[in-house]
């Protein structure tokens, strides 16, 4: 990303929007003036939280508020907290004004989001959120959910790329995680196995699966958190969830089985409880590795 990047972002998304034209949303005010009324919707305000809110000019406010009030659209009266400050407050024309300005603004929003594909506008609205998150240093959150269409596709994409690139797993690993995602939805016990998918900023970026193994035991399969979404404390939810499902649907143990290496995995499992119950070297997925089996009692 450059700075070219961003200005010609920037030029592109003015357009779209119609920040350009003389009049925004056809109205007799400019971007900015609408932004005030937009401000002052939501209640009186005094002028220099007001001027804070919208990063203005003092004297480019005072200029606008001097219209407004000219209009009969605002009035200015003096601080009950301290004479020296104004206070701005809508009249029930600038109330109404607004009002129409919303309506329009709506509208505008609902024509450009038609042209959209249904199927692309989570992902436009995750990117917008993406953004305003990146350039405010917005402290990023996370939420889990069951799984949905698509989503098997992605776990199994995401294993391959993940174990190939930081555990030099060949395409062998990758099979394998398609034959349990496809297992999963084939052999699906609704009352006894579950997944997640973990979503950060509207996009997967995590995963579990709670799979039965016979009536006493459960497994614990396919845990997966993107690098970009490391240090959420996704992975530990995603295991607390997993164990939680277990104990509720009555198992008395569960297991799992992974590979010697994976730091991070390992603190996760040894947090909750689970041990090392067996360990063998073996050829697995192009390289040697130390298969593990973890255990858990519930």
């Amino acid at each position: 990303m450059t700075v070219a990047d961003v200005r010609a972002f920037n030029r592109f998304y003015t357009g779209v929007i119609g920040v350009l034209d003389r009049s925004y949303l056809s109205s007799p005010y400019s971007l900015t003036e609408v932004r005030v009324l937009f401000e002052l919707a939501a209640g009186p305000c005094e002028v220099p939280d007001l001027r804070t809110a919208l990063s203005l000019d003092a004297g480019y406010l005072s200029r606008i508020l001097t219209a407004f009030e000219r209009d009969g659209l605002v009035t200015r009266t003096a601080s009950t907290r301290d004479a020296r400050r104004q206070v701005v407050a809508p009249t029930p024309r600038g109330e109404s004004v607004f009002a129409e300005l919303n309506a329009r603004s709506d509208a505008e929003v609902g024509a450009l989001l038609e042209r959209v594909p249904p199927a692309d506008r989570a992902e436009l609205v995750a990117s917008m959120r993406k953004i305003e998150r990146v350039l405010t240093d917005t402290p990023r959150s996370y939420l889990l959910r069951p799984l949905r269409p698509g989503d098997l596709g992605w776990v199994v994409n995401r294993h391959g790329v993940r174990y190939a690139e930081e555990c030099g797993f060949d395409q062998t690993f990758e099979a394998m995680v398609a034959r349990i995602a496809g297992e999963y939805v084939e052999h699906h016990l609704p009352d006894r196995e579950a997944a997640w998918i973990a979503e950060v900023d509207g996009e997967p970026a995590g995963s579990i699966f709670c799979v039965r193994v016979d009536d006493r035991t459960a497994k614990l399969r396919m845990l997966l958190v993107e690098p970009a979404a490391r240090g959420l404390g996704i992975g530990a939810r995603l295991v607390d969830e997993c164990v939680r499902f277990a104990r509720r649907a009555g198992y008395e143990r569960m297991v799992l089985w992974t590979v010697a290496g994976l730091a991070a995995s390992r603190h996760l499992y040894e947090k909750v409880g689970f041990t090392i119950e067996k360990s063998d070297p073996k050829r697995l997925f192009g390289r040697d590795v130390e298969a593990q089996t973890w255990s858990l009692d519930l």
